[in-house]
C-alpha cells in the first residue's frame, strides 16, 4: 500500500510540474505577443508618421506652395500654437493612452468627471438672470423654469458685489442696473418666492460679499424649513481673479482670503451640499486672455485657494470635492474642446500629486461653462445667436456639468424675454435633438484634439511654474504678473481686428450700413427709487439694539479668529443689511487699493 501510495503521488508531482510547464510556456508567449504587439504598433506608428511627413512635404507642401493656395491668415490658436495641417497617429499614440486620456469617470478624467455623462442626465441648464427689484428676477426666473431651465443662475448689481446698500451715495445710478438689487432678508425672500430652495439648485455670482449672501440664502432657506443641510448650489467666492481682471474686490487680499476659506470650513460642517467657491476663469478671458493663460490663471487661484485652507488646518479631501470651476467658450471650437480635457487633467494631476488628496473626488474638476460675453457684436446682433449655438456645443463636447448660453443682444442690454427664450432653446436643441449626448467624449481620439489637448496642458504647466516661483498666486497678482500677461493677449487680438487679421462678421469684414433696429430691454430708473424707500422701511420696522448687537458680533469675531461665518448668519436674521455687514468688516480689514 506504501509503495503505491508513493507512485501515485510522484505521479502527481509529475502531473503538476507539467501543468505548470504548460502555464509558463502560456505566459511567455502572451508576454512575447504583447511585446511583439507594442513593438508592431510603435513600427506601425513610426510608419505613419513618416507617410504623414513625406504626404506634408511632396502633397501638402507643393500645393500650398502654388500662389494664392491658402488665406492671407496664419494658423495659429489664441495661444499661439501654429496648427499642423493634418494630424496623424503620433499626436495620440496607444501606449500614453491610459496616463493621458483614460476613461471617463476615472483619473485623470480628461474624458469626463461621470461614468455615464450624458447618457445619464443632461448638464444643468442654468441661464444667468438678474436686474431691477426682487419682484422682476423672481418673474424671469419662473419663466425660465416653465421654459425647461434646471437651476438657476443670479446675477447681481454692482452696489449688492461692492456692499453698498441702495441708498448709498455710491449706489446711486446703478441700482438694478446690471443684475438684481439684494439688500436685506426680504429682499431674498421676495427674489425666490414660490421657488422651492430644498429642490432647485442655485448658483449665484457674487465674491467680495458672498459668505453675505450665502447666510441669507440659508436664512431663506429655513424661513421655507429647509435645513441648511439640504440646500444645493455655489457661490463664486473668487476674490482673486477679481484682483487679476473684474475689480469688484472690497478688502485686501489676506482678509479676502480668510473669508474664502472660512466659507470652505463652514460648508463642509453645515452646509455640505453647496460648492463654496467657483473658481472662475470666465472673466480672466473676457479680460483678454487666451485659451492657455485661462486654465493656467485659474488653476493658480485654485491652487492659492487649496493652500490657504491647508494652512487654516483643513484636510483637502474635507472640501476639494465641492471646489467648482467656471469657464468661458470661446469661438475656436476645438481649442476650447481641448481647454476643458487639458484643465480637467491638470487638476487631477495637481490635487493628487502635489496636494496628495487621497478621494477620487477631490481630483475632480467640475465645471460650468458661459459662452463668451466679449464675442458677442453690437452690429448684426442675430449674427451672436449662431456664435452662442458654436460655443455651447463646445462646451459640451468638452464635458461641461452646467451652462449658461448668452441672449444674441448682451452687447447691446440685458437680454429680453425672447433673447431669453432663444438662448435656452439652443441648449435644449443640442441635448435632444444633435444626438452628440448618446456618446462618450464623442470627438476623444481624435488626432487634432489630442495634440491641442497636450499642447494647452503644457503651456499651463509653464505659466504655473512661473507663478510658484513668484512665490504662487497672490504674489504674482501684487507683482501683476498675470496682468500684464492678460493685457498682452488682449492688445494682440484687437490689434489683428484692427488689421484685419483677425475676421469678426458683420464688424471689420461683411459689415452692413444700415443695420436693421433692434429691439432692447430697459430698466426703469424709478425702479431705484422703489427700492430705497423699501430699504428704510425695512430699517424703521426692525429692532435695531439686536441688529447692532450682531453687528458688534461680527466685528468681534473680524478682529479675532474665530469663523465669521456664524455671526454673519446670525446678523441677516437679526434684520442686519448687506452694506452695513460689510461696512463692519471694513471697519476691521479696511479696503483694498491699488
Amino acid at each position: 500500500m506504501q509503495a503505491r501510495a508513493g507512485v501515485r503521488h510522484r505521479r502527481n508531482r509529475s502531473i503538476d510540474v507539467d501543468l505548470f510547464a504548460q502555464c509558463a510556456r502560456k505566459l511567455v508567449g502572451k508576454i512575447l505577443g504583447t511585446l511583439l504587439e507594442v513593438a508592431s504598433m510603435a513600427n506601425s506608428t513610426d510608419r505613419v508618421a513618416a507617410a504623414l511627413e513625406k504626404w506634408s512635404r511632396e502633397v501638402y507642401g507643393k500645393a500650398a506652395a502654388k500662389p494664392g493656395a491658402l488665406r492671407a491668415s496664419s494658423f495659429v490658436t489664441s495661444s499661439g500654437t501654429d496648427l499642423a495641417a493634418l494630424y496623424g497617429p503620433d499626436s495620440s499614440p496607444i501606449e500614453s493612452y491610459d496616463e493621458k486620456q483614460g476613461y471617463p469617470g476615472a483619473y485623470p478624467f480628461t474624458r469626463g468627471v461621470q461614468p455615464t455623462m450624458y447618457r445619464g442626465r443632461f448638464w444643468t441648464m442654468r441661464q444667468y438672470a438678474g436686474f431691477g427689484t426682487p419682484e422682476q428676477t423672481n418673474e424671469r426666473f419662473h419663466y425660465l423654469l416653465k421654459s425647461g431651465q434646471t437651476g438657476l443662475s443670479t446675477a447681481f448689481d454692482l452696489p449688492t458685489q461692492m456692499g453698498h446698500d441702495s441708498d448709498s451715495p455710491r449706489a446711486k445710478g446703478e441700482v438694478g442696473r446690471v443684475g438684481v438689487a439684494i439688500d436685506s432678508i426680504d429682499d431674498l425672500t421676495r427674489l425666490f418666492q414660490g421657488i422651492p430652495l430644498g429642490k432647485v439648485s442655485t448658483s449665484m455670482t457674487i465674491n467680495a460679499t458672498a459668505s453675505t449672501l450665502l447666510a441669507l440664502y440659508q436664512a431663506v432657506g429655513e424661513s421655507q424649513s429647509v435645513a441648511p443641510g439640504e440646500l444645493s448650489g455655489t457661490i463664486q467666492n473668487d476674490v482673486l481673479k477679481e484682483y487679476i481682471a473684474r475689480g469688484t474686490y472690497i478688502y485686501p487680499p489676506a482678509p479676502s482670503m480668510r473669508l474664502i476659506t472660512d466659507t470652505f470650513d463652514y460648508c463642509a460642517k453645515v452646509i455640505p451640499k453647496w460648492n463654496p467657491i467657483s473658481i472662475s476663469g470666465y472673466h480672466i478671458r473676457e479680460a483678454g486672455s487666451t485659451a492657455a493663460q485661462e486654465i493656467a490663471f485659474t488653476l493658480a487661484d485654485g491652487i492659492a485657494y487649496v493652500e490657504a485652507a491647508q494652512k487654516k488646518g483643513l484636510d483637502v479631501d474635507a472640501f476639494a470635492g465641492r471646489l467648482s470651476f467656471f469657464f468661458n467658450v470661446h469661438n475656436n471650437f476645438l481649442e476650447e474642446v481641448a481647454k476643458f480635457r487639458a484643465a480637467r487633467r491638470l487638476w487631477a494631476k495637481l490635487l493628487r500629486d502635489r496636494f496628495k488628496a487621497k478621494d477620487p473626488k477631490s481630483w475632480m474638476l467640475r465645471f460650468h461653462a458661459q459662452t463668451a460675453g466679449s464675442t458677442l457684436t453690437a452690429q448684426q446682433p442675430d449674427n451672436n445667436v449662431v456664435r452662442v449655438a458654436l460655443q455651447a456645443f463646445a462646451a459640451v463636447l468638452g464635458g461641461c456639468q452646467s451652462l449658461h448660453t448668452n441672449g444674441r443682444d448682451e452687447a447691446l442690454s440685458l437680454p429680453t424675454e425672447a433673447s431669453a427664450r432663444i438662448a435656452l432653446r439652443t441648449q435644449q436643441i443640442i441635448a435632444y435633438e444633435s444626438g452628440v449626448c448618446d456618446l462618450i467624449d464623442p470627438l476623444g481620439g481624435s488626432y487634432a484634439l489630442e495634440a491641442l489637448t497636450d499642447d494647452l496642458e503644457a503651456k499651463a504647466i509653464a505659466y504655473i511654474s512661473r507663478i510658484d516661483e513668484l512665490g504662487g498666486m497672490v504674489a504674482a497678482i501684487a507683482a501683476g504678473y498675470p496682468q500684464r500677461e492678460i493685457e498682452d493677449a488682449a492688445y494682440r487680438v484687437q490689434k489683428e481686428i484692427e488689421d484685419k487679421a483677425r475676421v469678426i462678421v458683420g464688424v471689420n469684414e461683411f459689415a452692413a450700413k444700415n443695420d436693421p433696429p433692434f429691439d432692447t430691454m430697459k430698466v426703469d430708473p424709478a425702479l431705484e427709487e422703489q427700492q430705497v424707500a423699501r430699504l428704510r422701511a425695512f430699517r424703521a420696522a426692525r429692532n435695531n439694539e439686536a441688529t447692532t448687537r450682531a453687528i458688534d458680533s461680527i466685528k468681534r469675531a473680524a478682529a479675532g479668529t474665530d469663523n465669521l461665518m456664524p455671526p454673519i448668519v446670525e446678523a441677516v436674521k437679526a434684520r442686519a443689511t448687506l452694506g452695513e455687514i460689510a461696512n463692519a468688516l471694513r471697519e476691521q480689514f479696511g479696503e483694498h487699493r491699488v
